[in-house]
């Protein structure tokens, strides 16, 4: 039973809220901030750490680690005036709970080593976020990686964070040419995979509210940016007579309802770019594929403003999903695309978003 065993920031939100401790703590924090215990259901798989970067600094890491320490400290004066109505499941066995309670081992990493040895690698968005993540695991296992992003501290912090590995940072933006060209000199005349993760959100707005700025900043980076460094790695690919491509489309690249409408363009623009180039270049040796993410704890912004009218129709729709991934859980898709375990896969588009795409 897990009130049986210590808490830690590793163990699911959904552990955290069965706990006897655990859970009260939780409700109370939910109960100060107004906010009703539903939110939580996306996200009851996640480890709680998972929490602080999603929440973009309104439950900061010295949070957590209170939590922590109260759930475990053993010390009786902790429970006093938390509501001990805990769910009546915490008291029963996790083998009598209803099936939807259900809760999985937690998920890790398995690093499998050498699986990208000898190849360079070039990731887009890897300073944060999926990108990061991915950018990580290609140079833990082995492989030369051209990280890319805007911010050339988040990318100097990433490589230092792997100072046994092979790291080559690139600072720009994907959308100018100039940038494109420094990331193909960057990567040099080998060019075995690219990861094109980098991308930003909208702001909800259905069409007729859609802003020239929105929608040419939006698909500038999700949709053209992918178009231009994809077009420049291509001739290094062809010369090879082989590479892979993964593309990061998104739930909103399979449906209407997921997002605004500069985001669902540029993700179902993604998914018709990597068709079209997997039928053109599949003979000669280079494998494109598209991965398409539900929600991600990534704690991404939204613009400042978002649409009243956009939020009002997509909120029903949003909270119907099933669960959140991490960074790193996304990331475990895209390098099983990116590398020679996904050889005989081209042109498909593997929805990692928990079974959402499925509703």
């Amino acid at each position: 039973m897990a009130k049986d065993k210590a808490l830690t920031a590793k163990n699911s939100v959904g552990t955290w809220l069965k706990h006897p401790i655990g859970g009260p703590l939780i409700r109370q924090l939910l109960a100060q901030a107004g906010v009703d215990e539903k939110v939580l259901a996306p996200v009851k798989l996640l480890p709680l750490q998972s929490l602080v970067a999603m929440s973009q600094g309104q439950m900061p890491q010295s949070l957590v680690d209170d939590l922590v320490e109260k759930a475990n400290s053993g010390d009786p004066s902790v429970i006093e005036g938390l509501d001990a109505a805990a769910p009546a499941e915490v008291e029963v066995a996790e083998a009598d709970a209803p099936a939807d309670d259900f809760e999985p081992e937690p998920w890790e990493e398995a690093i499998t080593p050498g699986r990208f040895a000898g190849k360079t690698v070039i990731v887009t968005g890897a300073a944060s976020g999926i990108g990061l993540a991915t950018a990580s695991r290609v140079a833990r296992e082995g492989g030369r990686v051209v990280a890319v992003d805007i911010s050339a501290e988040k990318l100097e912090a990433f490589r230092a964070s792997l100072p046994e590995a092979e790291i080559v940072t690139v600072a720009g933006d994907i959308t100018r040419q100039e940038s494109v060209d420094a990331i193909v000199a960057a990567a040099g005349d080998r060019i075995d995979a690219l990861a094109n993760v980098a991308g930003i959100n909208d702001d909800f707005s259905p069409l007729h509210e859609t802003e020239d700025a929105m929608w040419d900043r939006v698909l500038g980076v999700n949709l053209t940016g992918v178009f231009k460094l994809t077009r420049a790695v291509i001739p290094a690919m062809l010369a090879a007579h082989t590479g892979s491509i993964v593309n990061v489309s998104s739930e909103a690249g399979l449906r209407g309802n997921a997002s605004g409408n500069a985001y669902t363009v540029s993700k179902h623009g993604v998914i018709g770019l990597t068709k079209s180039a997997a039928f053109m270049y599949g003979r000669e040796g280079i494998r494109v594929n598209a991965v398409a993410p539900g929600g991600v704890a990534t704690g991404i912004p939204l613009p400042p403003h978002v649409s009243e009218w956009g939020t009002a129709k997509l909120r029903p729709y949003q909270m119907q999903m099933p669960t959140l991934a991490t960074a790193e859980q996304l990331a475990a898709s895209i390098t099983f695309l990116l590398s020679d375990d996904g050889v005989n896969i081209n042109g498909a588009v593997l929805a990692s978003d928990g079974g959402w795409s499925v509703q």
